[in-house]
């Protein structure tokens, strides 16, 4: 069954479903929906949480294992299967039909993945789960959709943003719905319920190191590996959040390669600036990206990124800015060296 992000929260307080199947191209939702699925199932006992990520060396034999196993630590068991942007394998898809099959009340399976085209809602095993379960796509939010989300999170926040301060505050975070929350969340300090105006928004904003992350995004489109370095000290050394980086990096490249993809079936740049909201001041850089990259150079810089995400999880990398810099100046170059694990084990399999 079908559920959208923002209807989660009504859904869970009517019961817990076996298997639950998080997926969309916006982190911060599909975050939110595994954390609230989580909150709800521990008051109802399901206090152990296992992780696995689908990452090279993966064994699907441990997962059906874990799902059939009793806990030592808890009664009730909850399953988080991150797919990393793949599909299932020939084993996998038969795993994951024999659990639809036979399910274990005593645990849940949170399953979460990228976009779920029409090709994965029509797998066998992704019906078998739906039919069982909740379906809960993550959509990029745009528009209405953004502005609707927006005032949602205003009033539970209980920020009183007056209608520019709310237009310029998402034009400076450009839909990146992490960085938002925590300028809203740094605005509740601030003001409490008072009414904010434009000036009193743009004042914080510009003292904020934290959006000097869009500036990223020129260093990434030009493939200036100075600059790029650059910014990146200064975020490290501010303390921005890494998944606020990594959300600025991903971003760009899936739409360079939805971009790419594009042109090389033949379609036209002026339609595609427009589709994927690409501003006039910058259409130069994007396309001197475009030119730049393969569409194999970008694949390959968003497996780095489910990499990292994984790694970064899971406490397995090392210097998670060394990581996102490897990353970054992939848009340069191709770098032909592995990222900055602590531990090459934490790479694959099950993360407890």
């Amino acid at each position: 069954m079908r559920c959208y992000a923002n209807q989660l929260a009504g859904q869970l307080s009517k019961g817990l479903h076996p298997f639950y199947l998080v997926f969309g191209e916006e982190p911060f939702q599909e975050g939110n929906c595994v954390l609230n699925i989580r909150q709800v199932a521990k008051k109802q006992g399901f206090d152990e949480v296992i992780k696995f990520a689908l990452l090279p060396g993966f064994d699907w034999q441990e997962l059906i294992a874990q799902y059939n196993s009793m806990s030592l630590f808890s009664a009730r068991t909850i399953i988080e299967l991150d797919l990393n942007q793949q599909k299932p394998p020939t084993q996998g898809v038969n795993i994951l039909k024999e659990l639809a099959a036979n399910i274990n009340p005593d645990v849940i399976l949170i399953i979460k993945g990228a976009k779920a085209g029409q090709d994965i809602q029509r797998s066998a095993w992704f019906k078998a789960l739906d039919k069982q379960g909740l379906f809960v796509p993550c959509y990029a939010l745009t528009g209405y959709h953004l502005e609707r989300w927006l005032d949602d999170e205003c009033k539970r926040l209980k920020v009183n943003l007056k209608s520019d301060a709310k237009r310029s505050l998402l034009l400076a975070t450009e839909g990146n719905l992490l960085a938002t929350y925590q300028e809203l969340e740094k605005l509740s300090l601030l003001y409490k319920d008072a009414l904010i105006d434009q000036q009193q928004l743009m004042s914080g904003l510009l003292n904020q190191a934290k959006f000097d992350i869009f500036d990223l995004n020129d260093g990434l489109l030009k493939g200036n590996a100075k600059y790029i370095v650059k910014i990146l000290n200064k975020l490290a050394t501010d303390n921005v959040e890494p998944t606020s980086v990594a959300w600025t990096i991903q971003n760009q490249a899936q739409t360079l390669l939805a971009m790419k993809r594009a042109l090389v079936q033949g379609l036209a740049i002026a339609p595609l600036f427009k589709q994927h909201n690409i501003w006039k001041n910058q259409q130069q850089s994007t396309q001197q990206a475009l030119d730049r990259l393969t569409i194999a150079q970008l694949e390959h810089i968003i497996s780095l990124l489910a990499q990292f995400d994984s790694a970064f999880k899971s406490n397995g990398i090392s210097a998670p800015f060394q990581g996102l810099a490897h990353i970054a100046l992939s848009f340069c170059q191709p770098i032909n060296f592995p990222m900055p694990f602590a531990d090459s084990s934490n790479q694959l399999g099950a993360q407890h």
